[in-house]
């Protein structure tokens, strides 16, 4: 995914109220960028962390920028989740998720489930029933080498989760896929201290066949591209 238009790099003042933050760009001008992240960011929001700005182009939107990445400890961290469903679809097109391939015919955001949508619908298969993609974005590392989910208590995950079961009972296909927006993990785990019923949720789901990818990407200023799977461990 080549970003439209150029990103601007700045320097956090602070994430508040979830959905905003400050930074100072690189000419001393003061901006509040889009948060487009509900979890904690653990580990990311420390003051004076390098930021990277994509310009607004919706007309009508309130802020003149959107939070992308921010750089920890020396690597770039995909913050913004509203790119992982458009990064999983580019990969899957391309080839690069080799589990999703075979079927002809892609469409997001698709009704299903208790009043949900489903991040990506695959159908057209002459090998594979239709199949329902679950994505979620990870950027939590508390470890060294090593990615979790979720850095907050999600029970809007949690009921993904028992969604997709249920497709799987209705004898659909479905998959979870973390996708890890950060370069510096080579495995990756549920933060079940975290949001222990996450985890259990996820047990059950893969007792019921539903299947968990992981795949990382690679980041830059100009593009963000899905990049290589990770081994799952702990499940």
């Amino acid at each position: 995914m080549k970003f439209t238009a150029k990103l601007t790099r700045g320097r956090l003042i602070r994430r508040y109220k979830r959905f905003l933050a400050d930074v100072e760009l690189e000419n001393g001008e003061m901006v509040t960028a889009h948060c487009a992240n509900s979890g904690s960011m653990m580990g990311l929001v420390d003051p004076g962390n390098e930021v990277w700005l994509s310009p607004a182009t919706n007309p009508k939107a309130k802020l003149p920028y959107k939070w992308e990445m921010v750089r920890v400890n020396g690597s770039l961290v995909g913050i913004n989740t509203a790119r992982p469903n458009y990064l999983v679809e580019e990969a899957v097109q391309g080839g690069t998720i080799a589990e999703l391939q075979g079927y002809s015919a892609h469409r997001r955001e698709m009704k299903y489930g208790r009043n949900s949508r489903i991040d990506l619908f695959l159908s057209g298969s002459d090998h594979h029933p239709d199949c329902y993609v679950e994505v979620k974005n990870v950027t939590l590392k508390r470890e060294d080498g090593v990615a979790e989910f979720p850095d907050a208590v999600t029970a809007r995950g949690t009921k993904h989760l028992q969604e997709l079961a249920t497709m799987v009972r209705e004898g659909f296909r479905a998959v979870m896929v973390y996708l890890v927006q950060r370069e510096d993990c080579d495995t990756f785990k549920i933060a079940e201290d975290i949001d222990p019923a996450y985890q259990d949720a996820l047990k059950m789901a893969l007792d019921t066949g539903v299947e968990a990818l992981c795949y990382d990407c690679r980041l830059g200023p100009e593009e963000i591209i899905v990049n290589r799977p990770l081994n799952i461990i702990g499940t």
